[in-house]
């Protein structure tokens, strides 16, 4: 147990007082400190500080109620900056997002290279453009990337898209540009984006399942992020489902990824309809808005095996919300009536009742306002211990 010192206690006091005013504002010093059970004189030498610090402003005063009348405070939503990352499969993604998760700026990098050296150059290169662009102080980068990720020591222990084994990311990030860096699984940092900005309708129990070029999962449990240990937590993608399928690149035959990601849409469609090879998943899904009876049912198919697989989350949380994101949530209506189908036929009643299914609230943000929520909350205490 670590040892309570003056400077310890300072610091939590000044994080309390901060989330508190973040999650409550506008709010008087008085009610802060009633809302953190801390000293009036207490409260009001920590919002001195953050006065001071630009991160909180006076906003007004409540109305009169026959005294002397109290003084507003609120959470300067531009006071820092964050400076998140995507670092999808298919481009990069870069943002300027302000301490709410709101992207102010983006960019975005197309034909991102296979081999890990050139990547991490490109990362630097975005993260430059990016910060020539930020007008108030960094707070950190965060970062999202599809594969293995340690979180807590920052190490991308496999991404195979960039081509990185064992990358220390955070490190090499924070050397360079001398800030905090955190560093997570992309689908985990959805899942963590949904669950403190996207509507959520009050879930504690959440699952993003995320299909695009590859495929993965982040869960959230009773309020708290799943990273595993250290790392892995939904890795879904990797989860055989059939006996004869294609060989995945981790080596196996039959993976989940292989059977319902974007390439595996092309490729089942093309030998539905005898198409050439070069089919792309344009045009997939303009045979889909046509109304081909065929393509259909391959999103059918392809809905059932991610019913399937959230069948078994479902279980295990014993309900929950279940969100869609990435290029797959072009078939609307149909697949999510898919997935409703496939996890009805998989789980007791009572879960499935407990059981909604969706997409993605946030869209093509949601990588980058759950890694920016990540560092809010590591670096600032926001959002109580949702993340630990």
């Amino acid at each position: 147990m670590k040892k309570i010192t003056p400077e310890r206690a300072r610091l939590q006091n000044s994080r309390l007082v901060l989330r508190t005013i973040y999650e409550h504002g506008p709010v008087s010093r008085a009610e802060v400190s009633r809302l953190t059970h801390l000293a009036r004189p207490t409260v009001s030498n920590v919002v001195a500080d953050l006065l001071a610090d630009g991160l909180v402003a006076e906003v007004g005063r409540a109305p009169s109620r026959g005294g002397k009348r109290a003084t507003w405070l609120s959470v300067v939503d531009k006071a820092r900056t964050v400076i998140g990352l995507d670092l999808g499969r298919e481009d990069f993604r870069g943002a300027v997002l302000d301490l709410r998760g709101r992207v102010v700026q983006s960019r975005t990098l197309s034909r991102i290279p296979s081999d890990g050296p050139t990547a991490l150059q490109r990362v630097y290169g975005l993260i430059d453009d990016l910060l020539a662009h930020a007008d108030h102080p960094l707070l950190g980068i965060a970062i999202g990337t599809p594969g293995l990720v340690d979180a807590d020591q920052g190490i991308v222990r496999q991404a195979v898209n960039l081509d990185w084994r064992d990358v220390p990311l955070g490190s090499l990030l924070s050397e360079r540009y001398a800030a905090p860096v955190y560093v997570t699984n992309d689908a985990q940092a959805a899942a963590f984006g949904e669950y403190i900005f996207g509507d959520n309708q009050g879930n504690s129990d959440l699952v993003v399942i995320s299909v695009g070029w590859g495929v993965g999962a982040g869960v959230v449990a009773r309020g708290q992020l799943l990273t595993g240990n250290p790392c892995g937590a939904g890795e879904i993608g990797h989860v055989r489902v059939v006996e004869d399928g294609v060989r995945c690149q981790c080596g196996q035959v039959g993976c989940l990824e292989t059977e319902i990601n974007a390439r595996a849409i092309v490729r089942k469609v093309r030998n539905e309809l005898g198409a050439s090879e070069s089919l792309t998943f344009d045009e997939v899904r303009e045979l889909f808005s046509a109304g081909d009876k065929r393509v259909h049912a391959v999103i059918r198919e392809v809905g059932d095996l991610i019913g399937m697989v959230a069948a078994m989350i479902t279980s295990i949380l014993g309900g929950c919300r279940v969100l869609l994101a990435g290029r797959i949530t072009c078939f609307g209506d149909e697949l999510l009536d898919a997935v409703r189908h496939s996890i009805s036929q998989r789980v007791m009643p009572v879960l499935a009742e407990r059981t909604t299914v969706g997409f993605s609230t946030l869209g093509s943000d949601s990588v980058l306002q759950g890694a920016a929520a990540l560092l809010l909350h590591h670096e600032l205490s926001l959002f109580s211990s949702s993340a630990e």
